[in-house]
């Protein structure tokens, strides 16, 4: 009597059909995170301000200001929305091109000038009231909105 063989050639086949599926589908999942790391200055004795950075300062007492100037509190943010917009459409109006995030391809406006928020809150401020500030920003239209981490109590 013959001993019975174990045919081996189809289960090769499967695996092989099984290695070239997982060859072509692993590139397509993520593998990185966009990020964007600043380096530190070369010199800090001539630093000077960007005119147009914003940034919106949420204090202790929950009240919000825009470059020091108060706009309303966490809770009752649309005199901040109302800023910004007023703020981005000066800025359109005079042809204020952004030279760090004009020509960026993910830009989710069609316009070029510069709408950077920097967002400082101390430790002490609830998530949700700093996420409310970060909501307004986004619908005044910010793009990016940064938060602010230097100098933390």
């Amino acid at each position: 009597m013959n001993k019975p063989n174990i045919n081996v050639t189809p289960l090769i086949d499967v695996l092989l059909v099984l290695l070239i599926i997982f060859m072509v589908v692993s590139p397509l999942k993520p593998s990185s995170f966009k990020t964007k790391v600043p380096s530190e200055p070369k010199n800090n004795k001539n630093l000077t301000d960007n005119p147009y950075t914003l940034v919106v300062t949420v204090n202790s007492d929950s009240t919000l200001s825009l470059n020091h100037q108060a706009v309303g509190t966490t809770n009752e943010s649309a005199a901040l929305v109302a800023l910004l917009k007023d703020t981005f459409a000066a800025r359109i109006a005079n042809g204020n091109i952004s030279e760090s995030f004009g020509d960026d391809p993910e830009r989710p406006m069609s316009d070029r000038i510069e709408r950077t928020v920097f967002i400082k809150a101390p430790t002490t401020i609830s998530y949700g009231s700093v996420a409310r500030v970060v909501d307004a920003a986004k619908l005044a239209g910010a793009y990016p909105i940064s938060l602010q981490i230097d100098r933390l109590d």
